[in-house]
């Protein structure tokens, strides 16, 4: 099979991430793997083959995003990368009321600031292979959904920069694209960290019936989402392909996207009954 060139996946070890590694491994392309613990890396060579070269990369540190950068380069030469695919995400549950700054802080952490140093680490390699650049965000980044405000928020924060770097990068012959996928199954929501800190029993008692609810949602969406390999075949496309932009992923994401064009007070009303958020709760 004639190689497609090179293209880095960060967070690779589960999920979308992990899909996305295989299903290009298997059209063709060589994949760089990034992943924090290189035993992870190892599980994921040992299905997908040679293909797949599992790289040591924590998007929060800078010194593994350094050297990661420096293995591809004395990997790849002239060549350049062909696609960089910044999928290494976190969420947080919780009401914004009882979640830590540091715990919000980390949320940014992982989804915004790591995804912009990965790019920024990279982008010499892209403009070199006249690569595209895919960033993952979520449906969710359309809104701002009860108990996951962060997440949302962060993901939203994606979404501009993503925007921003279509619009800087176009004349260098790099293009950007986002894609937002709806509720696929992946550990990411069973993974999620709780309000931290700030947690009292006053502010337990008072969310506890919605924040319950909430938790349930997450769990739902965990185990009964739709298969990873969806938004796998999406990135697929996306690389393949001449089309950059946004493309939402999902029934329930296109959905989400047309729910919030509603009214604002609408929108908010079926987020309040959604998530059991009446008056009766408090």
């Amino acid at each position: 099979m004639t190689t497609r060139g090179h293209v880095l996946i960060t967070g690779t070890s589960t999920g979308i991430g992990r899909a996305s590694a295989l299903h290009l491994a298997s059209r063709g392309w060589q994949v760089l793997a990034g992943v924090r613990k290189l035993a992870d890396g190892e599980d994921l060579r040992a299905e997908g083959g040679l293909a797949i070269r599992p790289i040591r990369l924590d998007v929060t540190d800078p010194s593994t995003i350094a050297a990661a950068r420096d293995e591809v380069l004395a990997t790849l030469g002239e060549s350049g990368l062909r696609g960089l695919v910044n999928n290494a995400g976190i969420s947080s549950l919780g009401p914004l009321e009882a979640m830590s700054v540091d715990l919000v802080r980390q949320q940014f952490e992982v989804n915004v600031f790591g995804t912009l140093e990965v790019t920024r680490a990279f982008l010499p390699l892209l403009r070199q292979g006249r690569g595209h650049l895919v960033n993952i965000g979520s449906a969710a980044g359309h809104t701002g959904i009860p108990f996951s405000g962060a997440y949302c928020a962060s993901k939203a924060a994606l979404a501009a920069l993503s925007e921003a770097l279509a619009g800087e990068l176009s004349p260098q012959g790099v293009r950007v694209t986002l894609i937002e996928p709806g509720s696929f199954r992946t550990p990411i929501w069973e993974k999620s960290t709780g309000p931290g800190d700030r947690g009292t029993s006053d502010l337990e008692s008072r969310y506890a019936r919605s924040l319950e609810r909430a938790r349930e949602m997450a769990s739902q969406a965990a185990r009964l989402g739709g298969d990873p390999r969806r938004v796998a075949h999406a990135v697929a496309r996306t690389l393949e392909g001449r089309a950059s932009g946004r493309l939402l992923v999902g029934l329930d994401a296109r959905l989400l996207a047309h729910v919030v064009r509603w009214p604002t007070p609408l929108v908010r009303q079926l987020m309040r009954w959604a998530y059991g958020l009446t008056g009766d709760d408090q």
